[in-house]
């Protein structure tokens, strides 16, 4: 009798063993594909790197310089860019769990692989060149340092795949997560940001339309997904400005001052780029990009910040008794089903976990309690923005910028201009569709009326847009176009109508900046790194609320709250490291200013005091502890402290809270640049980044490099022109590719 129950102990063993096996090594084989388009060509690039490491590409055409901006990128962060080649082929769940597998069923929800192999065909052959050397050079990293790799046969990868990546990240830019995220979880949607707005609204605090909302209560149940739509995405922000000659009293002045995470996957990555054929550009771009998506080239520059237009239109869909056809108009279509394999690790096994999405002619459907609802957003199966950014890489005047932004290709974001002859200007770019009046598009449209669905976007005529104001200036900081360029200058809300969705809202940064830069006669280099690094809060808005709310308190009963609230109104409304209220005030006001960015309900003022005071208690035995032991830029060994605050000029947006009780921050202040075009003068720019140009490399002497700097507000040089590189090259090499 042992003896068979050994026998069956050793087979049910042999069993699980199989299993084991097979769930951890199925996922590789099961992702294996043949038939990519790689090309049949070579390339070389030189890659010569500065002091702080960054990367110079040079190469006689643009595919050569792509192919060296991918070798140099995975010199310093494959580790992310492995990430997002994942992300692009829908595999990312096998590297992160159920939060990389929830980036794969966006993957498959927004067809990005479909869209990707329907619109690079159709892209003209030199961008198509360029997005293939790009796959290739990292192709050839990868090869080159399999130790590295994470994931069995992840590589090779081609354009496509590359481009699939765009179409996959770029709608969460402009809020799709904020429409997509309730749907799937069958929560109430977010409130829109745009009119109608009644005619006497203020300019700080424009009225807002109800929330669209899907149920009146949330399910009781789990998600079944971690989403890729979080903090981070919800907060992307920056701060923009450009100085015309005459403001100045000399250059035009270019300020970049992108609010990106510090690490990941859309963290910044500085690079300058020049061919043979006329690319050359300094700025920096994300991983899984060839080229830059901001900075300078010899003749103008850009910068961009995120806007927050309408772009998103949800439809109810009308469903036959078994759900498998949806009514348009007077007629009955099928609805698209699919069945997708999301390989989802845990631990040591990767399981497979099947989903099925649907599409209907409007876009992505999602099914929850309530009904069948389809999404549709700006920019839908659209990828000609990966043709544009490059055009405008080689723009070389404002009108031919313009013409390439006319195009209506890149889907979001505004665009905050300079150039060389002295021209300043802001376009509120956004691909908004272009709707039919007599819609509710702020709630749930009709799914079976085919002529709720619009075709296209408006016109870029049509656009909130201001070239060489009178003032002489022109800012962003995420907030309504209609504060741009000081009383005089800004464009009426009425100059749009209310169907395109344009937002209303301001931040604090906006009003410090329009306050500041309005104020100002003479706006030079030196005055605008004051605005640029104001650490100051405005008291309105969202900072008025919450004073208000813990104001109003009753906290006899509770003596240390008290004190905190009295220290508190003590506070001078500047997140300098100076004043004693300061960490109290920073921890507090993260909450409020979220609730106001994301729409959502004002936080419980008692709740967030009583935690802000046990935070401080806890880790430091007091509630004026200096702001800079509490925040800080921690990367490996380098601990600084930092300033700044949530939605301040000088942004310490988001952070961790680490053992030690120390807020160590991961979101703000990214790629900084200034650039000027002097009279008669060669364009000359700076920068700086939290860490170093190699945030994955610990050995690396480029790890932490620009640290101090950055504490500081110190920036470090822009070696734009060849022999500048040559003077100062820390190192040089030349990589090729043989067909």
């Amino acid at each position: 009798m042992k003896t068979w129950l050994g026998r069956i102990g050793f087979a049910l063993l042999g069993v699980v063993l199989v299993a084991f096996v097979a769930l951890a090594t199925w996922e590789p084989f099961w992702a294996k594909r043949d038939g990519l388009n790689l090309p049949n060509r070579s390339y070389t690039a030189e890659i010569i790197r500065d002091e702080f490491g960054v990367p110079h590409i040079y190469g006689k055409t643009d595919a050569d310089v792509a192919y060296g901006v991918a070798v140099a990128h995975a010199e310093d962060d494959f580790f992310t860019l492995q990430d997002v080649a994942a992300m692009s082929v829908g595999r990312y769940g096998a590297i992160a769990g159920q939060d990389g597998a929830s980036f794969d069923y966006a993957y498959h929800l927004l067809d990005a692989r479909g869209t990707a192999e329907r619109q690079f065909p159709e892209l003209p052959a030199d961008t198509q060149a360029l997005f293939n050397a790009y796959a290739t050079g990292l192709n050839d990293y990868a090869e080159a340092h399999p130790e590295e790799v994470k994931l069995g046969n992840l590589f090779p990868i081609d354009g496509v795949d590359v481009a699939a990546g765009f179409a996959l990240r770029q709608p969460f830019f402009f809020g799709l997560g904020n429409v997509i995220g309730p749907l799937v979880e069958g929560e109430p949607l977010q409130p829109e940001f745009g009119p109608p707005i009644p005619q006497d609204a203020g300019r700080d605090q424009p009225a807002q339309e109800p929330a669209r909302i899907i149920r009146d209560e949330a399910p009781d149940q789990a998600r079944a997904w971690p989403l890729p739509w979080g903090e981070d995405g919800a907060h992307s922000g920056s701060n923009a400005f450009a100085i015309a000659p005459e403001k100045s009293g000399g250059p035009t002045i270019l300020v970049s001052n992108s609010h990106q995470p510090w690490r990941g996957g859309v963290a910044w990555y500085e690079l300058v780029v020049e061919s043979g054929e006329g690319w050359h550009y300094a700025g920096a771009n994300f991983p899984g990009s060839p080229f830059p998506f901001l900075g300078h080239n010899e003749n103008l520059g850009w910068t961009n910040t995120v806007n927050r237009p309408d772009m998103v239109d949800v439809y109810e869909l009308v469903l036959n008794d078994s759900g498998k056809q949806y009514r348009m108009g007077d007629r009955w279509l099928d609805l698209e089903e699919e069945t997708v394999t999301l390989p989802v690790r845990f631990g040591p096994v990767t399981l497979p976990v099947r989903r099925t999405v649907y599409r209907s002619v409007h876009g992505p459907v999602i099914k929850n309690d309530d009904g069948a609802f389809a999404v549709r957003y700006g920019g839908i199966d659209d990828l000609g923005q990966l043709d544009a950014y490059y055009r405008l890489n080689k723009a070389g005047t404002l009108d031919e910028f313009e013409s390439i932004l006319a195009r209506m290709d890149i889907p979001s974001t505004n665009f905050i201009y300079g150039d060389k002859e002295g021209n300043i200007a802001y376009v509120y770019n956004a691909a908004m569709p272009e709707r039919m009046p007599g819609y509710d598009w702020r709630g749930i449209l009709p799914g079976d009326d085919p002529k709720a669905i619009w075709t296209r976007p408006v016109s870029y005529e049509s656009l909130p847009k201001y070239v060489n104001p009178a003032s002489g200036w022109l800012y962003n900081a995420n907030n309504t176009p209609f504060t741009a360029a000081g009383e005089g200058s800004d464009l009426s809300p009425d100059s749009v109508p209310p169907e395109m969705g344009v937002e209303l809202k301001q931040t604090n940064r906006s009003r410090r900046a329009w306050k500041l830069m309005s104020e100002a006669e003479v706006i030079d280099r030196q005055k605008l790194e004051e605005i640029k690094y104001d650490t100051r809060y405005e008291r309105a808005g969202y900072v008025t609320t919450m004073f208000d709310s813990i104001a109003a308190l009753d906290l006899t009963d509770d003596p240390e709250l008290d004190r905190a609230r009295r220290l508190l109104f003590t506070w001078d409304f500047s997140a300098d490291n100076i004043g004693r209220a300061d960490s109290l005030a920073l921890l507090l006001i993260r909450e409020w200013m979220s609730a106001e960015y994301q729409n959502k309900p004002v936080p419980d003022a008692r709740e967030e005091l009583e935690k802000a005071v046990d935070h401080l208690r806890t880790h430091y035995g007091r509630l004026d502890p200096p702001m800079g032991e509490l925040l800080r830029l921690r990367q490996g060994e380098t601990d600084l402290p930092l300033d700044g605050g949530s939605d301040t000029l000088r942004a310490s947006t988001l952070w961790d809270v680490h053992e030690d009780g120390r807020l160590a921050v991961r979101h703000g202040d990214s790629f900084l640049q200034f650039v000027e075009w002097a009279p008669g003068e060669r364009v000359r720019s700076q920068s700086i980044q939290p860490f170093g140009a190699a945030t994955t490399r610990p050995g690396s002497p480029h790890f932490t490099d620009q640290a101090t700097l950055f504490v500081q507000h110190r920036l470090k040089p822009v070696h734009f022109w060849r022999e500048d590189v040559l003077a100062n090259a820390a190192s040089r090499k030349t990589v090729t590719h043989r067909r």
